[in-house]
């Protein structure tokens, strides 16, 4: 798990294999985030592709840890803030088993983990061994967007 803001993507480019770090870090500051409509944006084929999404955040509680057996997110706030939480995947308990279609695994909400409150332009990196959990208010629910990039890692 990375914690990190927008002046720093550089130092990530050379991170994982093909170039595929690089492609994300180029799309993270080469797009206009703001203005980008929420949606499924291909860079890299299945490699490097991103997901921008608008919501509105839930209580910690209502929020779901999850992981990914293919794929590292770099969730990157472009406004509003979220608590984001991590915990070692070994550390939580599987409520829905891997779901290869989705690349998903579900965890339940036993580990308190440790919560970090995520504002615009910046981001945190959860790799497949790394439970997180998206969503959360800091405080009280509000609206946000952010974009998901998802870097291919085998």
């Amino acid at each position: 798990m990375i914690f990190d803001s927008a002046k720093n993507l550089d130092f990530y480019r050379g991170l994982g294999i093909e170039g595929r770090y690089g492609k994300a870090v180029d799309f993270l500051q080469n797009t206009d985030l703001e203005n980008l409509a929420p949606g499924k944006y291909e860079i890299d084929g299945k490699n490097v592709y991103a997901n921008v999404t608008e919501y509105t955040t839930i209580p910690w509680e209502e929020a779901k840890y999850e992981s990914h057996h293919d794929y590292t997110d770099i969730q990157y706030m472009i406004t509003g803030t979220e608590t984001m939480t991590y915990a070692p995947v070994d550390a939580l308990n599987v409520t829905v088993p891997y779901n290869e279609e989705k690349d998903c695994v579900l965890y339940d909400n036993a580990n308190p983990g440790l919560k970090v409150v995520v504002g615009a332009g910046e981001y945190m990196i959860f790799n497949p061994w790394d439970g997180h959990k998206p969503k959360a208010a800091d405080g009280e629910p509000a609206p946000i967007k952010k974009v998901i990039v998802k870097i291919k890692e085998n």
